[in-house]
């Protein structure tokens, strides 16, 4: 079975938000407030979702917060959810991720991995630790974060990629730094650019650091060299000119890639959502309380894939924030 929406687009990659709790308060999505809005499902109910839609054709699935490494239990739930089989009838699991801050991965990264994690995605926005704190506002986090990083390679949780959110006033002079530790580490760093889905609601063109300044700055370090990568990828792929060290860059503002979007999202509380920046949420779990069989839910899933955005319109005049910001939506 395959799940494709009006612009023949196939939905493979399936995101589900365990909880929007977050221990960080990174300056570009909190506001410094405490605590979550929406809350949290109990993982049976994840795990029914993520069940129905992988035998809808959902190949990956990654795991999102808020920070998921909160919820305790997590390592059980992976275990369950490395039991699903694609709908395509092939022996292997699907592929899980991770997407986390990183502050609490050095003690769980091998038992995640020996529960079926793959891959695991950290964020972290400098790579030096005052500057660390003043976009996370968490003293002493930088450390742990690190310890995080170097423990996912020793398990095995490979690619380990290390995201950056770029803010112009904030952090876009860590470009180079950011590519020398991408060589020392092993990594693979991937800069995003900043995106309207902030508490603060601050967001504006002139913060945005753009794809082509990236490459302009980096090229002051060392030339890159574009990798080819599958349509359905957000990043676009670069290694040195050495083929020493491997950087990502996720452009949604200045090169969008909508067009060959494959992911749907599934909130902390249930709701399914077409896009980052879906101004409406669909209550998958509320026809789950409502005792619907998985033949209804997988009818409901079918029609709103079928209303997926064809795409986003950042930076129009007739733009329209997302109904949630992104600690609320799941990254």
């Amino acid at each position: 079975m395959t799940l494709t929406d009006k612009f023949g687009r196939r939905i493979a990659d399936l995101r589900i938000s365990i909880t929007d709790h977050c221990n960080y308060k990174c300056v570009y999505c909190r506001t410094g407030n405490e605590g979550a809005l929406y809350g949290d499902l109990p993982f049976a109910d994840y795990l029914r979702m993520a069940r129905v839609l992988v035998g809808m054709g959902i190949t990956k699935v990654r795991l999102t917060g808020g920070e998921p490494l909160l919820r305790k239990g997590v390592v059980d739930f992976v275990r369950e959810l490395a039991k699903f089989r694609p709908s395509n009838g092939h022996a292997e699991p699907i592929d899980i991720a991770l997407t986390t801050n990183g502050h609490l991965l050095a003690d769980l990264a091998q038992p995640l991995k020996n529960a079926g994690l793959t891959r695991v995605t950290v964020s972290m926005d400098a790579v030096d630790p005052d500057r660390f704190a003043r976009i996370t506002r968490v003293p002493n986090g930088y450390d742990h974060v690190l310890a995080g990083i170097r423990a996912s390679r020793r398990a095995g949780l490979w690619p380990v990629k290390v995201n950056c959110v770029l803010m112009r006033g904030f952090n876009e002079d860590q470009i180079i730094p950011f590519g020398m530790f991408a060589r020392e580490e092993g990594v693979i760093v991937r800069f995003i650019e900043f995106m309207p889905l902030e508490e603060d609601r601050t967001w504006s063109p002139a913060i945005v650091v753009t794809l082509d300044e990236i490459l302009q700055r980096m090229a002051e370090y060392r030339p890159l060299v574009e990798i080819p990568h599958a349509r359905s990828e957000t990043a676009r792929r670069y290694h040195f000119d050495d083929g020493i060290g491997e950087i990502g860059i996720i452009a949604p503002v200045s090169h969008p890639f909508c067009g060959h979007c494959s992911r749907i999202r599934i909130t902390s509380d249930g709701k399914i959502r077409t896009c980052l920046f879906s101004v409406w949420d669909h209550d998958l779990h509320g026809l789950m309380k409502r005792g619907a069989s998985d033949d209804e839910l997988a009818d409901f899933i079918r029609d709103v894939v079928q209303k997926k955005e064809e795409r986003h319109h950042i930076g129009e005049p007739d733009f329209v924030p997302a109904s949630r910001t992104m600690v609320h939506i799941g990254g």
